[in-house]
């Protein structure tokens, strides 16, 4: 069927490119999945991304259900220099998912998976969620190290590193990618492995999607639940002080199985909050205690000792319950707008200016945090993959959020930038690349990567010299 009349797409270089009907009919032809225009039923869903603080359309979207397909998309794009982006949960905070006025590939009904249970690994589909992995991992009482809110897209997260709650134990998710299976600028489908384009699989262990299209990858998984300790606790932000105290001396012992975030927040309006206690601040922990049952207590001994939560979730519950508990604090559809900074320890003027900071902090919808990443990660080389920042052992980060049309957005964003100004001379130098918001430029890019980023300048000029994939948080190089 012809798509009557034609269509203007933005180009890689800004200008305009006119597609007429037979192109695009050429497209169609060759792709299994659809090929979707503005007012097609299935638009609004292909387009619609987590953050609404990003405003952008593209002029068209292809939903590949194959390698092959993605190699069709790819190319064409490449052949008439289209403006083109990859969405794969659409959960990014900077909204690189879309590719405003050009192609977006998305990667929404590639979402098969594989799980060989013996050999302990999940080939798992481009388009997958956390939530898709979890469920299949679980089934066989295996899990990977993925993040913390079950609706995140297992690309991007990779791509970027990725981390949650058993990043301690077995590393960022990069450590646990076996191979993988990609499309590359020149539309080609790629094995990629220890073996097979061993640059390529260093550079998308971190590197983001500057290198191509993942459509598969292949996970190593580890003997994870189905039971876990875990849960939600919280107590009077008046307690701060002695909270974060706490919480320093928890992680400095804390073993590998233990992961705790730290979160200073106004307490939800939820049935689990007392309430007198909706809407004021708190000091939360988020728990994930992956052990032997019979060591949690033991484990959880220093937390307990704190005495007198607001509320307390923490218990037995399935490994994938703990994986989505914090779904309802980020709701698709909200504005939201980050600054994070890797850390090397929680010095006391760290933990007391972190307090402050929140003390004064105007916004409901905002937070203050901090992740417990030591471990794993940190027994590696610095150039053992893209990701590197080796050296963190803490993330922390101001967080803001605000539903559409709600005042004092303005004020939140301000706050967030404040904020991470006078948390910044604490930072290890570098930053994770999928915290990064849309105002982070390419000298925050660099500090994601360090050392690591002339190799993936490298990398980049040999296998996308025309920067095609550059809707990402983009490494650029000079011919």
């Amino acid at each position: 069927m012809s798509i009557a009349g034609g269509i203007r797409v933005v180009g890689i270089d800004g200008a305009p490119v006119a597609l007429d009907a037979q192109r695009l009919d050429d497209l169609r032809s060759r792709l299994a999945g659809p090929l979707l225009l503005p007012g097609d039923a299935d638009w609004d869903d292909a387009v619609l991304i987590w953050n609404a603080d990003i405003a952008r359309q593209p002029a068209i979207v292809v939903q590949p259900v194959s390698a092959r397909d993605v190699a069709h998309a790819v190319a064409f794009a490449r052949d008439e220099r289209l403006l083109m982006s990859v969405k794969g949960g659409g959960h990014n905070i900077a909204g690189t998912a879309i590719a405003d006025g050009g192609l977006t590939l998305d990667l929404s009904r590639m979402r098969n998976i594989e799980i060989d249970a013996t050999a302990r690994l999940a080939h798992v589909g481009g388009g997958c969620r956390l939530a898709d992995v979890d469920a299949a991992t679980q089934h066989h009482g295996l899990a990977t190290p993925l993040g913390f809110i079950s609706q995140v897209g297992v690309g991007g997260l990779t791509l970027g590193g990725g981390l949650g709650y058993l990043t301690r134990r077995f590393g960022w998710t990069v450590d646990n990618l076996e191979r993988a299976q990609m499309v590359t600028a020149d539309g080609q489908i790629r094995d990629v492995d220890g073996r097979q384009n061993a640059d390529l699989l260093w550079a998308i262990r971190g590197g983001g999607g500057n290198f191509g299209v993942v459509t598969r990858f292949t996970l190593r998984l580890h003997r994870i639940g189905p039971t876990v300790v875990g849960g939600l606790i919280a107590w009077p932000f008046e307690r701060a002080d002695e909270i974060l105290r706490a919480y320093r001396a928890l992680t400095s012992q804390a073993p590998r199985e233990l992961a705790v975030w730290l979160v200073l927040m106004h307490a939800p309006s939820a049935p689990f909050v007392p309430s007198t206690w909706a809407g004021r601040k708190v000091c939360a922990m988020a728990i994930c205690y992956s052990g032997e049952r019979a060591t949690a207590d033991r484990a959880l001994t220093p937390i307990r000792a704190l005495g007198e939560p607001v509320f307390d979730l923490v218990g037995p519950q399935p490994y994938a319950q703990v994986q989505s508990y914090l779904d309802d604090s980020e709701p698709k559809g909200n504005h939201y707008y980050w600054k994070t900074e890797f850390l090397g320890e929680l010095d006391d003027e760290l933990l007391s200016r972190a307090r402050a900071l929140y003390a004064t902090c105007p916004s409901p919808g905002a937070q203050l945090g901090l992740l417990h990443l030591a471990g794993a990660l940190n027994d590696r080389a610095a150039d053992d993959g893209a990701v590197g920042n080796r050296g963190a052992r803490y993330a922390i980060g101001a967080n803001g959020m605000w539903e559409p049309g709600e005042p004092g957005a303005d004020v939140g964003r301000a706050w967030v930038r404040s904020t991470w100004e006078q948390l910044r001379p604490f930072s290890t130098g570098g930053n994770y690349v999928n915290f990064q918001t849309a105002d982070d430029d390419a000298a925050r890019i660099a500090a994601a990567y360090g050392a690591n980023l002339r190799r993936l300048r490298e990398i980049k000029a040999t296998h996308d010299p025309d920067n095609l994939f550059r809707m990402n948080r983009n490494i650029t190089w000079t011919p």
